[in-house]
C-alpha cells in the first residue's frame, strides 16, 4: 500500500517505526486509510516478525497451519483477511497466544 508520502531515509540514522507512524498519521488522508487498513497491517507485520524470529519459512508455517505458502505471503503483506480461527492456527504454529481486545 503506497498511501503515505515517500521520504528519503538516511542510512546512518535508524527510524523507530512508531515515531514514523505518529508523524505520518498527522496527515488526515493517511489517518483515514490507516484506520481502515492499518490494524490489519499491524497484525500482518506481527505475524511476519514472529515467524522470522523463529527462523521459520513461509512454507513451513503454511504446512503447520494447513494452507499454502502463497496464502501466508498474502497474509504477511496485509492483502488477505483472516478469521479468528485462522489466526488461532497461526498463533499455535508460532507457539504464541492469540489475544483479541476492544478498547
Amino acid at each position: 500500500m503506497n498511501y503515505m508520502k515517500t521520504k528519503k531515509i538516511v542510512k546512518n540514522k535508524a527510524t523507530d517505526f512508531n515515531d514514523y507512524l505518529v508523524e505520518e498519521l498527522k496527515d488526515k488522508k493517511a489517518k483515514k486509510l490507516f484506520d481502515e487498513y492499518g490494524r490489519q497491517l499491524e497484525l500482518a507485520y506481527s505475524i511476519l516478525q514472529l515467524r522470522k524470529a523463529q527462523k521459520m519459512s513461509q512454507a513451513q508455517l503454511a504446512f503447520k497451519v494447513g494452507t499454502t505458502q502463497s496464502n501466508i505471503a498474502r497474509l504477511e503483506s496485509g492483502r488477505q483477511n483472516f478469521t479468528i480461527t485462522f489466526l488461532q492456527k497461526i498463533a499455535s504454529a508460532l507457539n504464541s497466544d492469540l489475544k483479541i481486545s476492544f478498547s
